[in-house]
């Protein structure tokens, strides 16, 4: 692999990336930038944005940390303390990031070592765009060397980088005319000269659709070349997420031919300017063109584009219309900040939190440079403020709810893993207003299942130590589960709405019961009846033993031991209930709304 590249982003125009470790071919090595780190379980800790949003400061980020050893939390497992947004000046002061002077006086070293000296780890946040989310005007983009230098001073342990402002996709708060970077034009055909001989090809008739996405419109042209927006809900991240044109070519000679596109362009969702030529399967490719084309009058005004050399064989050739700039853009401008972290410190240890959103499929290219992607926009947009702990909800019909994001993440299992890192379907919303107990409980056990970034978002100071909500976000028994060395996400094996593919099939009625299992370091499985519906599940609700090892038995720490065995100690890892279960028949019934039962059950 190519070493990564140490330099800063442009303002100007999207980088050039000739680097193959950032092409869309790479994303499924499996190779990671370097010193990327492997073997992180999921990251634990507290965040301040869900509690108090902008208006955290320097005195409550300390009470945070007080409350976090008073409670024990330390104890079961919750290390990070992250500054969110709103802790920085709003403009640059001699291109460097500085402390917002009322809120944080003392500065951010300053504030590492309290949170050091309590044994804890100190986090701190910013995004790829020009801007952060809330607005302040200190984006990495174009100062990763130095940001990176700052957050090396400042002795970070953790950052959360965000997708705001970006200037080369229609991000939040970004131009939507941005679509022309990540988007390939409309394409009716292409031309082929040289050697001798000129052909036509129609993407009506000849053009051969790749992927997802890309369609032959009514008209008789290409469109919707690029990969799909995953920022909301609705859209399977399971599959090809992009989608490409392509062209199988036959020429009788070996040589440099020119390749002209009969194509229109727009700047807007499905249609753009950015157009990517390559030649050969993506695995063996070589890239001719990158870069924008000439803007038309409109998206179904056809021209024809200058010629581009290509070098084709002797015989068939396939010739790939494409734009992967929507992932390769974002991870090139990821791996900046990651590549200033190294230089700036060599030895870090720095966990990297991605915050695109999903937007781009980090579930493709995400373990390459993070330990966590999120996998969608925010779990909740009613965040609170000193005094005001904020309102979460069970389901929504967008992305700002606890269904929506479990929805979604529960089918990306084969995305995450210790070799790669992990979904992170945002913070925990337990402890605020519009969710019951039960919710909460529910909550903390799907987050647990899926391994997710366990990230507190409430105001600790409303927490006492043996209260409801601080059983459910200290139950270590629970927590095990998410940190279990083994490191494998949950997979649904059995769904109430869907019989055939529970594991892969996205699902967004939550008028149902899932079943999930999860193996464990230990030998034993842990397995999770959930009932996502409003309303009590009065069926009963069964399975089996070779149902689980049909689903994940090549992922279990002793498949024969749990398969063979003669019988099964099953815990209830909520109200410690213990018995024994001879059949290999796990039965639940009656199970309430937005509850859930666990259980591990251990091989006799």
């Amino acid at each position: 692999m190519e070493q990564a590249r140490g330099k800063r982003t442009s303002r100007q125009a999207p980088d050039q990336i000739t680097d193959k470790a950032y092409q869309f071919p790479a994303f499924a090595n499996g190779e990671v930038l370097p010193r990327k780190r492997r073997g992180r379980l999921p990251a634990m800790g507290w965040n301040s944005w869900n509690a108090f949003g902008s208006g955290n400061t320097q005195e409550l980020t300390k009470r945070m940390a007080d409350a976090m050893i008073e409670l024990e939390l330390d104890q079961a497992g919750y290390q990070y303390l992250v500054l969110d947004d709103g802790c920085y000046r709003t403009e640059r002061v001699e291109e460097r990031l500085s402390n917002e002077v009322q809120k944080f006086p003392d500065g951010f070293r300053a504030l590492a070592d309290y949170i050091h000296e309590k044994g804890l780890k100190f986090g701190m946040y910013n995004d790829i765009g020009t801007n952060l989310c809330a607005g302040a005007a200190v984006g990495t983009c174009g100062y990763e060397d130095l940001d990176a230098a700052s957050y090396a001073d400042w002795d970070i342990d953790f950052i959360k980088v965000d997708n705001c402002y970006y200037l080369w996709d229609n991000a939040t708060f970004s131009d939507a005319a941005n679509a022309r970077y990540v988007y390939a034009p409309n394409i009716r055909g292409i031309r082929i000269s040289g050697n001798g001989i000129e052909q036509s090809y129609q993407a009506d008739g000849d053009g051969i659709f790749r992927g997802e996405g890309a369609f032959l419109h009514r008209n008789g042209y290409a469109t919707n070349i690029g990969t799909f927006d995953g920022t909301n809900t609705g859209v399977t991240p399971v599959g090809e997420r992009s989608g490409e044109l392509a062209f199988c070519i036959s020429v009788p000679n070996n040589g440099c031919y020119d390749i002209s596109v009969e194509y229109a362009t727009g700047r807007e969702a499905g249609v753009g300017e950015w157009l990517q030529l390559a030649v050969g399967e993506p695995a063996c490719e070589v890239r001719y063109y990158d870069g924008l084309l000439a803007q038309t009058a409109g998206a179904e005004d056809f021209i024809w584009s200058q010629p581009i050399p290509v070098q084709l064989k002797k015989g068939e050739n396939t010739v790939r219309l494409m734009n992967h700039r929507r992932q390769e853009n974002v991870l090139n401008s990821y791996a900046a900040l990651w590549e200033g972290l190294n230089k700036a410190k060599p030895e870090h240890t720095i966990c990297f939190s991605i915050c695109e959103w999903g937007k781009t499929q980090p579930q493709n290219w995400g373990y390459k440079v993070g330990d966590s992607w999120r996998i969608l926009n925010d779990i909740t947009f009613q965040v609170g403020s000193d005094g005001n702990p904020g309102r979460a909800e069970w389901e929504s019909s967008g992305t700002a709810s606890i269904t929506s994001q479990y929805n979604k993440a529960v089918v990306m299992d084969e995305f995450a893993g210790l070799d790669r890192g992990w979904n992170d379907p945002d913070m925990l919303v337990i402890g605020m207003e519009g969710i019951t107990t039960v919710m909460c409980r529910t909550h903390m056990t799907m987050w647990c299942m899926m391994n997710a970034p366990l990230m507190l978002g409430m105001d600790l100071r409303r927490l006492k130590k043996g209260d409801e909500i601080w059983r459910i976000i200290a139950n270590r028994e629970v927590i095990a589960l998410n940190q279990d060395p083994l490191g494998v996400q949950a997979k649904r094996i059995w769904c109430s709405l869907e019989k055939e593919q529970p594991d892969t099939t996205y699902i967004t009625d939550n008028n149902r019961v899932d079943i999930l299992a999860k193996p464990l370091a230990d030998g034993a499985v842990a397995i999770c009846f959930i009932n996502l519906s409003t309303k009590c599940y009065e069926k009963e609700v069964s399975i089996r033993v070779e149902d689980i090892d049909r689903y994940i038995g090549p992922k279990m720490a002793d498949r024969e031991r749990f398969v063979r065995a003669s019988a099964y100690q099953v815990a209830d890892l909520w109200t410690g209930r213990q018995e024994k279960n001879a059949d290999g028949c796990f039965v639940v019934e009656n199970l309430e709304a937005c509850d859930c039962v666990i259980w591990r059950i251990t091989p006799v």
